[in-house]
């Protein structure tokens, strides 16, 4: 499973890259406002700012809700650095643009997915990866994991190369449990994935370790 982490904030991108398990980031408009970044030139220098800490694998969402527009603005984002994918919302013009940059060999990342019929139209247009919130939905009482469960089957019913890119991922029993049902990739923030770090066994051990260390050491 590729873990990438949600957000504009630089320092936690390079302490999640820091720490060796780091295949990605993705980044939304909102996320931008919370860093305090506005205005095209600002927005396009902070996505290259993020290329230039990853390896790879950077998703920089359009703006426009027409074909015409996300194509110019999808353009322009591939331009700032190869590792640029472009992020395309769930709607018919969405569709066609993904069309489009995948005969154009852009990557991209189908956002705003809620159904398993919304992910089979964007594998279909040859989407990069596909991002189902599972968040949202739980916040409206669905399951949100099930629909992922439901994704990853069918996708492996057919063979398609689109991949399940989790997303609204609240906590680490989220993150765990898309695991357990195969989605290629997990976005989250960083406060998830250090959350896997916890345990109170870990804890309590390491601590009588150190305990019996510091006790053998004075004698």
């Amino acid at each position: 499973m590729k873990f990438f982490i949600d957000t504009a904030n630089l320092a936690e991108i390079r302490e999640a890259y820091d720490m060796g398990i780091l295949d990605g980031v993705t980044t939304n408009p909102s996320l931008m406002a919370k860093e305090g970044i506005s205005g095209d030139a600002n927005v396009r220098a902070h996505y290259k700012a993020i290329c230039d800490i990853v390896d790879d694998k950077v998703s920089a969402e359009v703006i426009s809700t027409d074909f015409d527009g996300m194509i110019k603005e999808g353009k322009d984002l591939a331009k700032i650095d190869d590792k640029i994918v472009v992020k395309i919302p769930m709607i018919k013009d969405g569709i066609k643009a993904i069309k489009y940059f995948h005969s154009e060999g852009i990557r991209t990342n189908c956002t705003l997915v809620f159904s398993a019929g919304q992910a089979i139209l964007a594998a279909k247009a040859g989407a990069t990866y596909l991002s189902p919130f599972i968040g949202r939905l739980d916040d409206i009482s669905y399951d949100g994991l099930e629909l992922i469960g439901q994704i990853v089957h069918i996708y492996g019913n057919y063979g398609f190369e689109t991949e399940v890119l989790a997303a609204s991922i609240r906590h680490t029993m989220h993150l765990v449990k898309c695991a357990e049902i195969g989605a290629d990739v997990v976005t989250c923030p960083l406060k998830v994935i250090t959350g896997l770090l916890k345990h109170p066994l870990t804890d309590s051990g390491l601590a009588q370790f150190l305990a019996d260390h510091a006790k053998a050491a004075s004698k």
